[in-house]
């Protein structure tokens, strides 16, 4: 089992209340509880580029020495996500990119040239009318320690390697900047796997965030990292490939795995549509080529990863390992047959965080014994069930989540019994599934 205590837990992608289709719930006082809950050390401070949230950050946050951050005992990095709309080789494109600052200072002449190129105010993550080669340009002449790295790299619409609108390499999208992009980020419909075949991300280190829309999702992608946790370690474990671990999504429940067509209810594997060649069996309009299908026209080759005993996938070149899981209060949810947002499951999943640890520690590292004593047998063989990824998953295609199954049987041991006293921080629990 790993030590959870020896790297420092990431989430470097999420959102403030001020994003476009995000919880007014994603306030600093509900960030850092929920980062205790989940087991985050670090999170980013999102959507720094818009006014009243900079204004807020500039309020709240006090610097830690370290070039960090903190706001009641969580640490932060100044960073954020905006999204490049611009004109390259004759086609559209559409690049989600990563921004982590070292100061307020940074942060303000960043929004001040950034305001020339997009209007900051409407939204949390700004559509900018810049190329993602220009946009690393103007933020490394601002400040050359600022990190720029590709949002969900895969996605078809706003991925830097997506179908839609993205590229077939880094420096075809970079150009001469490409040097200066050290790490991607993969999405939640990818996993390591799936990029450890793409020849030139062998040198580049791959991240996994939540991109969190509300505060439940947190987590459900996070990286751990090695070295001090400062901005300057934070730098160098990104540029160095300093990870210990990344916890991914299963990517076939991520929304844009599988090739499809939403409106059509079309969902189908790259192999089916290399032989239909195309369009869409039912209305004959191109498909939205998925992640699996994008992933795999750019690679050299599968790259296959052997899974250990305790649920980690290695790969076979010593890169780093990673774990596949589903969040807590979903695999409560199925064994209660209940939707996770409903109250039962989440005064389950808070009384079993009271009684365990975080989120991680128990998807992780709890053993068998600690799990089956507070949450009963069902719920315990669940969470081993998914740690081996023992699971069925009905893929995602074309905005469109995939559906887990995990296939509990039938117990002896009821599901516990449900302490009607709501532990420390249900109200904060949010009914609404966001992204």
């Amino acid at each position: 089992m790993l030590d959870l205590a020896m790297p420092y837990i990431a989430d470097l992608h999420l959102h403030s209340a001020y994003a476009y289709a995000t919880s007014k719930s994603l306030t600093l006082e509900n960030l850092t509880k929920w980062a205790k809950i989940k087991g985050i050390d670090l999170l980013a401070s999102a959507d720094f580029t818009h006014p009243a949230w900079f204004d807020e950050l500039n309020r709240k946050l006090s610097p830690d020495g370290g070039g960090l951050y903190q706001f009641d005992g969580v640490h932060f990095v100044l960073g954020t996500e905006v999204s490049c709309v611009y004109q390259q080789g004759g086609r559209q494109r559409r690049v989600h990119m990563l921004l982590f600052a070292p100061d307020l200072d940074t942060v303000s002449r960043l929004n001040l040239a950034l305001a020339g190129h997009g209007n900051l105010k409407p939204d949390g993550r700004p559509t900018l009318t810049m190329s993602a080669r220009d946009l690393t340009a103007l933020t490394l002449e601002i400040n050359p320690n600022c990190i720029v790295l590709p949002a969900h790299a895969w996605t078809p619409w706003y991925g830097v390697f997506g179908s839609k609108s993205g590229f077939d390499s880094l420096e075809e999208c970079f150009l001469d900047m490409t040097p200066a992009i050290t790490a991607i980020e993969t999405g939640l419909s990818s996993d390591p796997e799936m990029n450890w075949g793409v020849g030139e991300l062998s040198n580049k280190t791959i991240v996994s965030f939540s991109d969190a829309h509300s505060l439940p999702k947190l987590a459900r992608e996070v990286t751990a990292l090695l070295g001090p946790l400062t901005y300057p370690g934070l730098a160098e474990a990104l540029s160095q490939n300093r990870v210990a671990y990344t916890v991914e999504f299963y990517p076939e429940e991520g929304k844009y795995h599988y090739d499809g067509h939403r409106k059509c209810g079309v969902c189908q594997p790259p192999a089916e549509i290399l032989r239909q060649t195309g369009p869409c069996p039912v209305c004959g309009r191109p498909l939205t080529l998925g992640v699996l299908n994008r992933t795999g026209s750019l690679s050299n080759g599968k790259v296959a990863g052997i899974r250990g005993g305790d649920g980690f996938i290695q790969s076979p070149d010593g890169r780093p390992p990673f774990i596949k899981l589903v969040p807590l209060q979903e695999i409560i949810a199925e064994v209660m047959g209940q939707g996770p947002s409903t109250k039962k499951v989440q005064i389950i999943y808070l009384q079993m965080i009271e009684a365990v640890g975080s989120e991680l520690q128990i998807l992780i590292n709890a053993t068998e014994d600690d799990l089956a004593r507070v949450s009963g047998e069902r719920i315990a063989q669940a969470i081993l069930q998914v740690r081996a990824g023992d699971i069925q998953v009905e893929p995602g295609y074309d905005g469109v989540f995939g559906k887990v199954s995990i296939g509990i049987p039938e117990s002896t041991t009821p599901v516990p019994k449900i302490d009607k006293r709501e532990p420390p921080g249900m109200a904060e629990v949010e009914s609404r599934r966001l992204l």
